[in-house]
């Protein structure tokens, strides 16, 4: 048996496989953020350690007995800062806090190469920017922090005692050199820091420890070894058997990832692509990340009083040729715009739209918006044929054939598929025990449905692309006013 943690930002995940990589068990255990100012997300430290141990005794105890290694994964580019004594200096700032937005262009005007080094754009989402910020508002927490560590990896600090990481998770602070899977002297530097503040670096299938003999006796496991894991897409891409050149997988969260793995590194930085080191050694994949994707649709089921299927369920009723024009630009947009001012839009409303043609509106804007984060990836040199789904919202049957007409590509529905990293983190476990091959470890679940485009959609969404661009352009120096 082997079990993946994944310390997301809603909940903490826990899945057991057996030897053949059948999922046996699952529990998970809730997170709440907060945020204290506009544009500021949070959590404790100990909350992630608390959820931890919540879900793994939430399995049955015999499963934990037979458990042989333990695979971590995580929500990426959280900052926890440790003092000298290993304790959090502060609540970590999440990935999806947008407050060092002025820290991205200091940093990249101290090290000009950046994009070079990092083969990505710096946003307030990376960890570096928040370092940055931390410096030149809460200057006594920086000159005490001794390490910097990212939130799977705090997780890890409690299991093992030890302090690591792994490239793909890494590859999100903006401290990695990404190429060459190493810490880039370079980038640590413009942020004050220098290699002693960070994890050692192992590939995601290497060992990194020990359970602690406390943790172990708590958790009625053995002193099992902790393999490195990964970030959670990367860990979701494993988990889906994305990881072979051209693999691809749409996750529909509450911001939408494309993710392609690539043999080799492929950045287009400048469009807000991601180009990362993928779980796996000598792998990397692109990702384009639209930042309201499900989010999008609980945002307009709350404010038409109803609930995410209800609110799909009304979009079917929609009057199509009389649909508005939605941007979901709820919290900015990284891919492609790169720009966190952006703000969501209707346009095309008349007195005649109801609330089925608002639903419609804002499932066609998330289509739209993938769409756009594709052409980036195609644009850096991927071939993409078809995208495994993952994610709680790749549920809806009728969601998916708007995504695969606007994508103009089947999209293909895997059992396990709601499970995601904490599955891809079990399955480098068993990795990093010497057991099983990536071909076979990695293997995609058994498919249980897909959707292949239907061409009226897809001319559906050909005629109104043009206009959903040309809004965000028409608009954009207006979201600075």
């Amino acid at each position: 048996m082997f079990l993946g943690i994944d310390i997301g930002t809603s909940a903490v995940k826990a899945a057991v496989i057996n030897d053949t990589g059948v999922l046996v068990g699952e529990a998970w255990a809730g997170l709440k953020s907060s945020r204290p100012h506009p544009t500021w997300s949070e959590q404790d430290p100990e909350d992630w350690w608390a959820a931890t141990n919540a879900a793994v005794l939430g399995l049955p105890s015999e499963l934990r007995g037979k458990v042989q290694a333990v695979g971590l994964a995580g929500q990426m580019h959280g900052a926890t800062l440790l003092d000298a004594a290993d304790r959090p200096l502060r609540p970590a700032i999440l990935w999806n806090d947008g407050r060092s937005e002025a820290e991205c262009a200091l940093l990249e005007s101290r090290e000009p190469r950046s994009r070079e080094i990092t083969a990505n754009m710096a946003f307030p989402g990376f960890t570096a920017p928040k370092l940055l910020w931390v410096s030149n508002h809460e200057p006594e927490v920086f000159a005490a922090t001794e390490t910097v560590l990212l939130p799977k990896d705090y997780v890890r600090l409690q299991m093992t005692g030890e302090k690591a990481t792994d490239p793909s998770d890494a590859s999100g602070t903006l401290w990695l050199d990404v190429a060459n899977r190493r810490w880039s002297e370079e980038m640590l530097a413009a942020c004050g820091l220098d290699e002693r503040h960070m994890p050692k670096l192992f590939e995601g299938v290497e060992v990194t420890g020990q359970l602690r003999p406390e943790v172990a006796a708590v958790w009625e496991m053995r002193q099992v070894p902790v393999a490195a894991g990964a970030g959670d897409n990367a860990a979701a891409a494993v988990g889906a058997g994305v990881v072979a050149d051209g693999d691809a997988f749409l996750s529909l969260g509450t911001s939408g990832v494309s993710f392609v793995a690539t043999d080799q590194l492929r950045s287009n930085a400048d469009s807000g692509l991601h180009a990362f080191c993928h779980a796996l050694p000598e792998r990397w994949h692109q990702m384009s990340v639209m930042l309201s994707a499900a989010s999008s649709l609980e945002w307009a089921a709350n404010i038409l009083c109803m609930d995410v299927p209800d609110l799909i369920e009304c979009a079917t009723r929609a009057d199509a040729n009389a649909t508005p024009i939605f941007l979901p630009y709820l919290t900015g947009e990284r891919t492609p715009h790169a720009d966190s001012l952006a703000r969501a839009v209707f346009f095309g409303m008349t007195a005649d739209t109801d609330a089925p043609e608002i639903a419609r509106a804002v499932l066609d804007g998330v289509a739209m918006g993938l769409r756009d984060g594709l052409e980036v990836i195609l644009a850096a040199g991927s071939r993409v044929e078809s995208f495994t789904v993952v994610g709680g919202a790749s549920r809806s049957a009728y969601l998916g054939e708007l995504i695969a007409g606007a994508l103009e590509r089947p999209l293909v529905y895997r059992e396990a598929g709601a499970v995601g990293p904490a599955l891809g983190a079990a399955r480098l476990a068993q990795l990093a025990c010497g057991e099983g091959t990536v071909q076979g470890s990695c293997a995609p679940p058994p498919i249980i449905n897909s959707v292949e485009p239907d061409p009226n959609v897809a001319q559906y969404f050909a005629d109104r692309l043009p206009l959903f661009r040309g809004l965000y352009s028409a608009l954009k120096s207006s979201f600075r006013n």
